[in-house]
């Protein structure tokens, strides 16, 4: 099972708060699974939040992508590919973050990991 984690995931799992999680969530870190990724723009998310005052990060903006590796993570950079592909059953959403992790999703045949209401029931997203 490949699994891209969004940002949502991204940020109790680097701050070492996975308890608030759900624990369908919280036990697939414990499971066998073959790989988890992250993408650059979970990178660019948080330092554009963090930027605004709306996250405070566990480290700084520079060493986030040794902190995903840290954990395991593949970093996933931003290809024409993933910036192109369309997705369809679109999630009613204005988050241009959550289309770019769909699509990225549909290209390198990942499922989407998320605690996002709008996301969850996408056929790309990760059930229990």
């Amino acid at each position: 099972m490949r699994l891209l984690l969004d940002t949502n995931i991204l940020v109790p799992l680097l701050d070492n708060k996975l308890s608030t999680l759900p624990l369908a969530i919280r036990e697939l870190f414990e499971m066998q699974v073959d790989d988890f990724y992250a993408s650059a723009g979970s990178l660019w998310e948080m330092a554009i939040k963090a930027r605004l005052g709306k996250l405070k990060l566990p480290c700084s903006e520079q060493r986030l992508p040794e902190a995903f590796q840290q954990f395991g993570l593949e970093l996933l950079a931003i290809s024409p590919v993933h910036a192109t592909t369309p997705v369809d059953s679109w999630p009613r959403t204005d988050d241009p973050f959550d289309r770019l992790f769909l699509s990225i999703c549909l290209a390198e045949k990942l499922l989407l990991v998320t605690v996002d209401r709008k996301l969850r029931d996408h056929p790309l997203a990760w059930r229990a």
